[in-house]
């Protein structure tokens, strides 16, 4: 990748709080892997299976490890945590909020009179600001955003295209919504009474907290009564549902295609992995990780790592095993009647 800004690597350990080994005034104008970079690039090595690229990269510069760095001639900046200065310099080269016109509301979004944009806002074209919303200072609405009466979005905040923000739905500040997630459509709460189906409203909101990210198609739901929470610094990944009341601690990242029943309680820092499902009612603890397709039936009280699900097999295995799972009581009870006799 390419980027339209140049910094000097000395420019860039400032940035970053890595050290400059090597010409601390070499220009550098973009990021790129160890295969793909060019001399005016910067790569980075945060996974030991790449290290043997480090010989043959082009790369202007890398950022790496103290221990790593002495295989290379290669300009460096040198960290601890390659993987996130490689992000804080990528970042570098992105066009940020300042770089895009500021204060411009397209000719043909639709903007309530009673709603509030901030001067300094940007409102894409097609947009519609219902009455009693309120856009913060240089907060961005891509094209065909849909804020509802009485939504409210902080400063900075990027709402790429096509995003619902539905009534009374609140965004804190920095907050970064991908595109088609709808955010604050009714709980799927229904009570059932002769035979049929009778709707609960859903009278509570989303709160959403500073610095959160919601991924490309994710669904967050209002509380039937309270709000449906996301604590600061929470990171959802693509096609994810959050149900009515779910609240989920500072911190958390939640991989894509997972799911979270109405009413539950994820803890800080917690790790949720590819189509992981939480039942709802139910506790995570903090610092929990679940790998991918876990599926949590009990509250967890401890920190640590779960998993659930049958690995992956050839289907002439999983179909035995399969036929002996449903002998599994029977097979028990014979033990237990054996141990039992055996007193």
């Amino acid at each position: 990748m390419t980027g339209r800004r140049k910094h000097t690597l000395a420019e860039l350990a400032a940035m970053t709080s890595a050290k400059v080994r090597g010409d601390a005034d070499r220009i550098i104008s973009g990021v790129a892997t160890l295969v793909d970079a060019e001399a005016t690039d910067i790569t980075f090595l945060a996974n030991p299976a790449y290290r043997k690229h480090l010989g043959t990269t082009r790369a202007g510069a890398i950022i790496a490890r103290a221990e790593d760095v002495k295989d290379t001639s290669v300009d460096a900046l040198v960290t601890d945590n390659p993987y996130a200065t490689y992000a804080r310099v990528a970042a570098a080269f992105v066009p940020s909020a300042e770089d895009a016109t500021t204060g411009e509301i397209h000719p043909s979004a639709v903007v309530d009179a009673a709603a509030w944009v901030d001067p300094s806002a940007r409102v894409g074209p097609l947009c519609h600001v219902a009455e009693g919303a309120r856009i913060g200072a240089r907060t961005r609405l891509a094209a065909g955003v849909v804020v509802e009466s009485g939504v409210s979005l902080g400063e900075d905040c990027v709402v790429h295209s096509r995003v619902t923000l539905c009534r009374e739905v609140r965004l804190g500040n920095r907050v970064i919504v991908h595109p088609g997630a709808v955010i604050g459509a009714d709980g799927f709460g229904l009570a059932h009474d002769n035979g049929q189906w009778i709707k609960v409203p859903q009278i509570g909101s989303v709160v959403i907290g500073d610095d959160c990210e919601i991924g490309a198609n994710t669904t967050i739901d209002r509380g039937a009564l309270g709000d449906t929470i996301l604590e600061e610094d929470v990171r959802l990944d693509n096609q994810i549902q959050i149900a009515h009341n779910v609240v989920i601690g500072a911190h958390t990242a939640m991989a894509g295609c997972s799911a979270v029943a109405g009413s539950a309680r994820i803890g800080r820092y917690c790790l949720i992995g590819g189509g992981a499902g939480i039942l709802g009612h139910l506790e995570v603890a903090d610092r929990v990780t679940l790998t991918a397709m876990s599926l949590v039936t009990r509250s967890i009280t401890e920190p640590g790592e779960y998993s659930s699900g049958s690995p992956l097999q050839n289907n002439r295995d999983w179909r035995k095993n399969a036929a002996r799972f449903r002998q599994l009581d029977q097979l028990a009870r014979r033990v237990a009647k054996l141990e039992k006799n055996n007193e």
